[in-house]
């Protein structure tokens, strides 16, 4: 089990959805201290006076985690103030869709994949050698069930989340062969009803309320889940994946399911 009682918790996108709720938990649950990475810094002061105003202890940094230079230089700061982080959320993501492949901009690709894919790694090596010292922490991976289902209109986010999945895997087999307190835990929901989300249709595969994914999240990380996956048909997909021919997956997912057709009228905004 990975107690949160007394822990130094790191959530970058922490500001706001499905990141300030897993924070607020955590707090609720006895952290030590919470300190959010984000960029909008309206929503961290709101988030700082909230948590403060209830006693709990919390530091909000502004970091474009785009930014190798910026991550290396806060990374620096919490440790010399108050050295390991023990669990660290990698939640900050965007969501690029709506359009074909070929309608994608060199920017759109290269943005997509520095937040959703390269940064949470660039993170982890911050943190990580602190860690692997202790022998001890938890790396939260915040992916997706595009990074397991193909979906048109989507294939920049899609490669993004797939990468992410990869990386945390091979991650997790390196950790535990230095120490069975060391954990990796990969989430992989389907799309949750938050802004960033909005406009999305799932006809047969509800929409996931934030605050029952952030809750299922911290109770995944509290057990040492290596995977967390919500709603529960997304358990489901590797091994379906695995059984059918690749035709009848794309009829099922496509035409029964309806994820082909899911972005039609996607306009959310990115968190």
């Amino acid at each position: 089990m990975s107690a949160i009682t007394n822990k130094t918790i790191l959530i970058t996108g922490g500001a706001s959805g499905i990141g300030k709720l897993m924070g607020e938990l955590c707090l609720q649950q006895g952290a030590k201290r919470l300190i959010i990475w984000d960029i909008d810094r309206k929503k961290m002061h709101e988030s700082d006076a909230a948590f403060t105003n209830n006693g709990y202890e919390v530091h909000s940094y502004y970091v474009d985690v785009r930014n190798v230079d910026e991550i290396k230089l806060a990374a620096d700061d919490i440790k010399n103030k108050w050295g390991a982080v023990d669990i660290l959320f990698n939640n900050a993501g965007i969501i690029t869709g709506n359009k074909n492949f070929y309608e994608f901009t060199h920017d759109d690709i290269e943005n997509t994949m520095r937040i959703n894919t390269n940064a949470l790694m660039h993170v982890a090596l911050e943190f990580l050698p602190g860690m692997i010292e202790r022998k001890i922490g938890h790396i939260v991976n915040i992916a997706s069930a595009a990074g397991l289902i193909p979906n048109p209109k989507l294939s920049v986010y899609c490669a993004s989340k797939h990468a992410v999945i990869g990386w945390g895997e091979s991650l997790r087999l390196e950790l535990e062969q230095i120490s069975k307190d060391l954990h990796v835990t990969t989430v992989t929901p389907s799309y949750i009803s938050t802004a960033m989300f909005e406009g999305v249709r799932s006809p047969l595969v509800p929409l996931v309320r934030p605050q029952v994914a952030a809750k299922t999240i911290i109770n995944g990380v509290k057990k040492n889940k290596i995977y967390v996956r919500m709603p529960w048909i997304v358990y489901a997909v590797p091994f379906i994946k695995g059984i059918l021919p690749v035709r009848w997956m794309d009829f099922l997912t496509g035409k029964i399911f309806g994820f082909h057709k899911s972005m039609d009228a996607f306009k959310g905004k990115n968190e």
